[in-house]
């Protein structure tokens, strides 16, 4: 089965609501599949340089999707999602920059659950971590959780109240938190009834208000320059101090593969500007995350047959 293929396959199952095909959709559709989608021409940014390795001592799989948390401490990410394969997630910790030394699964009651995804981990400045998960998508159409993370264990796993696709199809595959743990970065993806698919992939907001978050009402103006019709956008990173987003693109209308791009603003109330493709950064990438003093970017790259993590540096 092709690459392409194999996308629309797991989109045709998703109708039936099959668990495996969904776990499938949220992740490998996204991080596996986009070979056959393309990067859109925008403007270039050439800040970061030297694309380096990522050492995670100790572990030798496919990593993928990865967090450093706001402290530089931890490196989160989870393991291949390549069939048959479930990915799962694991952490790190620091060494230096460029070497992290493994230490395992996160730990935890529903953390990783036995034959279901878990992935693209994120985390708050107070511990607070949020992953995707289709383990219930059957019954809520919902699949972003949180939990508290401390020391490599999570604690009181639960369903984020107020996120949800809202209509079977529409998958949340992705999702990103804000340093001060008040806005969510979701990625939506719309799958077609005829199996083909993802054909919309966007970023959407959502706010906290007490335990729930509630969809932003300005999310669609100030994402109005990175959310660009005919063109997939998703797995989002922001910095810790708002201004910089950084995200995948890809174009199911070209044959090139996803790539990774940035855009800035100059206070929080504002929208996000020009788009611009992250210059030193080539080949299949996906999943960035901005380190907290946002000089260093990660990602994830395909080499060969293995997703390896790497970064680039600026000043």
């Amino acid at each position: 089965m092709g690459v392409c293929d194999g996308l629309r396959h797991s989109a045709a199952a998703l109708r039936t609501g099959s668990r495996p095909s969904i776990a499938c959709v949220l992740l490998a559709a996204l991080a596996t599949t986009l070979a056959c989608s393309a990067t859109a021409s925008a403007g270039v940014y050439r800040a970061f340089s030297d694309p380096q390795p990522v050492t995670i001592s100790g572990y030798s799989g496919s990593a993928m999707e990865p967090f450093i948390s706001r402290d530089g401490q931890y490196l989160l990410f989870n393991t291949s999602n390549v069939a048959p394969s479930i990915p799962s997630l694991q952490y790190a910790t620091r060494v230096n920059a460029q070497t992290f030394e493994y230490q395992g699964e996160i730990l935890g009651e529903a953390v990783n659950e036995a034959g279901v995804l878990s992935g693209t981990p994120t985390m708050d400045d107070e511990g607070n971590l949020y992953f995707v998960s289709p383990r219930s998508y059957g019954q809520t159409l919902s699949t972003i959780y949180s939990g508290r993370f401390s020391g490599g264990t999570v604690t009181g796993v639960h369903l984020v109240p107020g996120v949800s696709g809202g209509l079977p199809g529409t998958v949340d595959f992705d999702v990103e938190v804000s340093a001060d743990g008040d806005t969510l970065y979701v990625s939506v993806g719309q799958f077609e009834a005829d199996g083909a698919g993802p054909m919309k992939a966007s970023l959407e907001l959502f706010d906290k208000v007490g335990a729930s978050f509630v969809p932003d009402p300005h999310s669609a103006k100030l994402l109005h320059k990175i959310d660009n019709h005919g063109e997939l956008d998703y797995a989002a990173s922001i910095s810790s101090n708002g201004l910089e987003l950084f995200f995948t693109r890809a174009s199911p209308a070209l044959g090139q593969p996803p790539a990774i791009y940035r855009s800035a603003r100059s206070s929080t109330s504002r929208p996000f500007g020009h788009v611009q493709r992250v210059a030193a950064i080539t080949g299949f990438d996906e999943a960035p995350s901005i380190g907290a003093d946002g000089t260093t970017l990660y990602y994830h790259a395909l080499v060969g047959d293995q997703f390896e993590i790497y970064s680039v540096t600026r000043p």
